[in-house]
Parts: structure tokens; C-alpha cells; sequence
């Protein structure tokens, strides 16, 4: 049986008067665990407040396919605490050691707020404290979950440009030595000075315009045109020739007035170098866009992340949405079409920049995954009074009524296990409040609208 010594010696009791301690065990009961044993599950009624005597125990839950394992230990209290409005217990508490508890039922907390009002003001404080620890936890695991989606689509991102950089760097090699053989090879003629100026004049037109690559039929067409014009004038395997010369689209005129300046020998070598230095040409260019490519992706991603930049500043919304927006493109380019209406003055808002884009991030993704990918998402800013207004829209199904009024709810989520932890829109909701704004849905099949209010600068 437990005494007034005992239960004095958990922190929260240790200084209360004895009637208080008295009416406090009269109403509690005390439990002896073993190890492995269960004291509540996940999903029970949330009737108990738990005081740890002795032992050591855990709380265990899974939330968005994660487990979460909270350590508790002899001297804690917890479980239901005045004033808590949860509605079920969300995680299973278990004994690790042999151990002992007092459970107080929480049909009496009303009660204990009036006869215990200092243990009361400590359990709200513990509470707070919880809160406090469990939101930044929530928010933590938001910002990973979010933070490993980017990662995956910037790595998709960067992974083409990359690629496709490396594979032009590869195909410059092979293209320097068949530039080196053709060159020798002219090397060898005894061509006249107006011949020399003819082949760099018409070596230097294919490098230096860039005109829009044939392709499809109209390639195999010039090609064969190519081809033609080549064999009228004697060469063997004109094919070698005529496909990198239609590759970089020389058209058959200018081969034509070429061919009938040089006899056939040079002018084979003179075609190889023309059509590999042109090739050339056009892998310098790939690699120029490839890398420009890279580079803003990583402009793009330091802009989200307000990378190097102050942590509260005055943020032009249109640009903090459109960064938003060039990250996630990789999940909008294979059937979302985005419609835009901007105000055409900037419109600021002073802000923890990055945090903004997490709530537009939050959105979007949401309307993407309504959509199943395929649809339009319609993003539009404008100012209403001293706000400026974000709103973010779908064409998907819409959001049915009996879940509308759960959507902010921590944990609430209509997604598959492992999908989705369910704190997305409760993060959106806790950041724009923190911004003193506010957040409104309306929703019907077709037409799904987030507005999100948020203070201007007084610079603005």
C-alpha cells in the first residue's frame, strides 16, 4: 500500500499538505507491472493519470510509419493531465522492469483542480512543457520528411543535367581525334589559299550559327539530300559524310558550291573535320546548358532555403512562391499545368522566409496528390487591405465534408500508412499563425482553394 512518504518522494507531491496527499491515494489505485506488461494500449480511453513508483517503463506509438518511443521512469507523472482535451490515448505504455504505478482516474481531475490546485498548476506546466517538446518534435520530423522529398527530386533534377554533361565530355574525346585524323589528312593536300578560305568559311558558319537541329523525318530528308549530292560528285561511302554534315544541318547548296571548288580527296577530309568540329560546337553548347542547368537548380534551392540570407526579412511573396514552384517541378512536369495570377507591384511580407516556402510546399503537394498528377494547379497572389492573399487551387475531387473539418488536426491524414505523417497542414496552420495570418479552405469537386492571409511589410 502506498503512503504519504512515498508518493512525497515524486517531485510533483513532495511539498503538498497531508489532506491533499490523503485525498489524492483514497482515490488512486496502485498497479504492480512485470516486465513486458502493458499499463494502457494505443487507442484506449484516455482515463488515467499514471504516478511511477518504481521501475522502468515506455510509451510506443506509430505515427506515418514511424515508431515513436517516449523512456519513462520511477518519479514521473503522466497520462491524462487536467485541462487535456485528448481524446484517446495515442501511444501503448509498457513496463521495461518490474515496477509499480498509481493510477488516478481522470474522471476525477475536475475534482482535484479544486481540492490539489498547486499539483493541478504543475501538471499544466508539465503539460505545456509536453506540448512544447512533442510540437517541436512534430515539427522536426515534418521538416526531415519534407526535407527527403526535395533531396529526391533535386537529385533527380541534377541527375540529367549531370549526366548529360558527362556524356558530352565522353563523346569530346572520340570528336578531338576525328578533328586530328581529318586534319592531317588535309594536311597532306597541296590546296591553294582560296581553297583553304573556303573550307574554314564554311567550317566556321556550321560553328558558329545554332540553328534548331533537324530531327525526325526532316533529318532523314536532308540526309538523303546530302547523301545525293555527294554521290554526283564521286564519293564512296557518302554515308560516313552526309549523316553528321545533316546532324549539323549544312544544307545541300552549300555542300554543292563546296564540292565544286576541291577535288575529291580533300574534300572527304575536309567534310570530316567540318561535321566533327560542328559536332563539337554542339557538344560545348550541351555541356554550356547542362552546367547552366546545375547552376540554377542550386540558385533555385539556395533561394528556398534562404540560404545566406538573414532569418527575417522582408520577402516578395511572388518570388518565394516561384521558388517553391522550381522545386518541385520534377513532380509538376509530367501532367500539372500551372496557372498563374500575380499582381504586377512586388507585395512583401516580413517573414521567416524558408518557413513560408515549407507552407506552400505543404500545398502544393497536397493538390498534386488530390490530382494524382494530372490536372491544374492554379496559384494566385493579390492584396486585400493591408494582407497579401495566397491562394492555392486544384481541379481534383475535393475535399469530402466530414474531412474538411479535420484537416489541421495533428496526425490527421487520409493517406495510406507510411504515406504521409499527417502534420503537413498542421505545420502550414502553426507557421502562418506565427506570422499573425491566417488560413481559409473552401472546397468543392473541381475546385479545391487555399487562401493564405499574411500582414504586408510596412515596407511595402
Amino acid at each position: 500500500m502506498v503512503n504519504a512518504a512515498e508518493l512525497r518522494r515524486v517531485a510533483a507531491f513532495s511539498d503538498l499538505p497531508d489532506d491533499q496527499i490523503q485525498w489524492f491515494l483514497s482515490h488512486a489505485q496502485e498497479a504492480f507491472l512485470q516486465a513486458g506488461d502493458t499499463y494502457v494500449l494505443q487507442g484506449d480511453p484516455p482515463d488515467w493519470l499514471f504516478v511511477f513508483l518504481e521501475g522502468l517503463f515506455q510509451w510506443r506509438g506509430e505515427f506515418g510509419g514511424d515508431t515513436v518511443v517516449l523512456p519513462a521512469q520511477a518519479g514521473e507523472v503522466s497520462g491524462v493531465f487536467p485541462f487535456s482535451r485528448m481524446k484517446q490515448f495515442t501511444v501503448t505504455g509498457r513496463a521495461l522492469t518490474e515496477g509499480r504505478l498509481l493510477k488516478f482516474p481522470a474522471s476525477l481531475l475536475p475534482e482535484l483542480v479544486r481540492k490539489m490546485p498547486e499539483l493541478a498548476r504543475r501538471l499544466v506546466s508539465m503539460m505545456s512543457d509536453r506540448i512544447r517538446e512533442g510540437t517541436r518534435i512534430e515539427q522536426q520530423r515534418d521538416r526531415l520528411v519534407s526535407l527527403g522529398k526535395l533531396s529526391a527530386g533535386l537529385a533527380h533534377e541534377l541527375n540529367n543535367p549531370a549526366s548529360a554533361a558527362k556524356r558530352a565530355t565522353g563523346q569530346l574525346r572520340e570528336t578531338l581525334a576525328r578533328i586530328r585524323d581529318a586534319s592531317r589528312e588535309l594536311w597532306r593536300r597541296d590546296l591553294s589559299d582560296v581553297q583553304k578560305l573556303e573550307i574554314e568559311s564554311v567550317e566556321a558558319s556550321l560553328m558558329r550559327t545554332d540553328p534548331a537541329a533537324p530531327n525526325g523525318l526532316a533529318l532523314t530528308d536532308l540526309e538523303d539530300r546530302l547523301d545525293s549530292v555527294l554521290r554526283s560528285h564521286g564519293h564512296q561511302d557518302s554515308w560516313e559524310l552526309s549523316a553528321p554534315l545533316a546532324r549539323s544541318n549544312m544544307q545541300p547548296e552549300e555542300l554543292e558550291a563546296l564540292l565544286t571548288k576541291i577535288d575529291v580527296v580533300s574534300a572527304h577530309g575536309a567534310l570530316a573535320r567540318m561535321a566533327a568540329s560542328a559536332e563539337l560546337a554542339s557538344l560545348l553548347n550541351e555541356i554550356e546548358s547542362s552546367t547552366s542547368r546545375i547552376f540554377e537548380l542550386v540558385r533555385t534551392i539556395k533561394e528556398y532555403s534562404y540560404m545566406d540570407q538573414a532569418r527575417v526579412q522582408d520577402v516578395d511573396i511572388v518570388r518565394s512562391l516561384e521558388a517553391t514552384l522550381a522545386v518541385l517541378n520534377y513532380r509538376l512536369r509530367d501532367g500539372v499545368t500551372v496557372q498563374r495570377e500575380y499582381q504586377p507591384v512586388p507585395l512583401l511580407v516580413n517573414s521567416f522566409g524558408s518557413e513560408l516556402n515549407q507552407v506552400w510546399t505543404n500545398i502544393i503537394e497536397n493538390a498534386v496528390d488530390a490530382m494524382v498528377g494530372k490536372g491544374e494547379l492554379r496559384v494566385r497572389i493579390f492584396r486585400e487591405e493591408r494582407y497579401v492573399v495566397v491562394e492555392i487551387g486544384d481541379n481534383g475531387p475535393g475535399i469530402p465534408p466530414e474531412v474538411k473539418s479535420h484537416i489541421f488536426e495533428p496526425f490527421f491524414t487520409t493517406k495510406g500508412v507510411g504515406e504521409s505523417t499527417g502534420l503537413g497542414l498542421d505545420a502550414v496552420q502553426r507557421i502562418v499563425k506565427k506570422h499573425r495570418g491566417d488560413i481559409q479552405v473552401s472546397s468543392k469537386p473541381g475546385d479545391t482553394r487555399f487562401q493564405v492571409y499574411l500582414p504586408l511589410a510596412e515596407s511595402a
